[in-house]
């Protein structure tokens, strides 16, 4: 049998997880001395609120290899094939563990970790795909060359309604050099080679949003793409976002999910913004 496991800090509808049978090991979220589990003990309501509350940046850690070990000895059975897709190396350690943990049960388990060069909405795009083609019956190589495929095109793009998060977290490259003294821009982020970056910045949420929508399109043209629109804890800017979205580019599918309490630990709420990739190769 195939399990497909992501870690949390990818963003997929919640029906996804029981339609495409897809396992979910979670992050780990650090509030002072406390530590959490994205989805076990701690729901995305009660990260904000606790956010709120307390008045601290949150943190996050990745699943250690022990935890890898024990949750794939939980989902798996012996001789089971496991696709272990993971949130950009770049971003975090959890790849790292995973491999470490493959490693630890290859006697037991057929264990192939991939990095998937991004996160969000983008890695539950390839968690969906990788079932919707072994379901087909393809080849564990050709699930592989098309994540690969993915992973080499998707477009991820971000507006940051807060900076307080990302300076602290310091999982942008070139943020705080760059926005320390403007704390009154919005940046815009991008995706680049599993790291994310300043893009640009704009004085006012509404060029914001427009700036992320004018970008997305500059990158994918005419192509047909699966697109996601993220938010964390700003449905109203994403709603307004996912029907410009929608009649701005050539959509096939279209989803807006909440952005990851993982992600939003080091993005902060408000965050916002439009994950892509195309259909077809060429």
């Amino acid at each position: 049998m195939v399990r497909i496991v992501m870690d949390s800090a990818g963003d997929l509808p919640p029906e996804w997880v029981t339609d495409y049978d897809i396992d979910v090991i979670p992050i780990n979220i650090l509030f002072g001395n406390r530590s959490y589990q994205q989805g076990i003990d701690i729901s995305d309501e009660d990260f904000y609120l606790l956010a709120d509350g307390k008045g601290v940046v949150p943190k996050t850690s990745q699943p250690s290899p022990q935890q890898f070990i024990d949750f794939y000895k939980r989902i798996a059975q012996l001789g089971d094939t496991i696709l272990s897709l993971h949130i950009s190396s770049k971003l975090s350690g959890t790849f790292e563990s995973a491999v470490i943990a493959a490693r630890e049960l290859k006697d037991q388990l057929h264990i192939i970790p991939f990095d998937s060069g991004c996160g969000s909405a983008a890695l539950g795009y390839i968690c969906r795909e990788a079932r919707i083609m072994e379901r087909a019956g393809a080849s564990v190589q050709l699930i592989m060359d098309r994540l690969d495929f993915i992973r080499r095109n998707v477009t991820i793009i971000l507006t940051l309604d807060t900076l307080e998060y990302a300076l602290k977290s310091g999982r942008v490259k070139a943020l705080q050099a760059a926005l320390v003294s403007l704390l009154n821009v919005k940046p815009i982020i991008v995706l680049r080679d599993g790291a994310l970056d300043m893009a640009d910045m704009v004085r006012t949420r509404r060029r914001a949003l427009d700036r992320l929508v004018d970008s997305i399109r500059q990158r994918v043209g005419e192509r047909l793409v699966n697109v996601a629109v993220v938010h964390a804890r700003d449905i109203e800017s994403a709603q307004t976002l996912l029907e410009v979205v929608r009649k701005t580019l050539n959509c096939r599918e279209i989803v807006m999910t909440n952005l990851s309490v993982s992600v939003a630990a080091n993005l902060g709420p408000g965050t916002v913004g439009i994950v892509a990739y195309p259909v077809e190769e060429g």
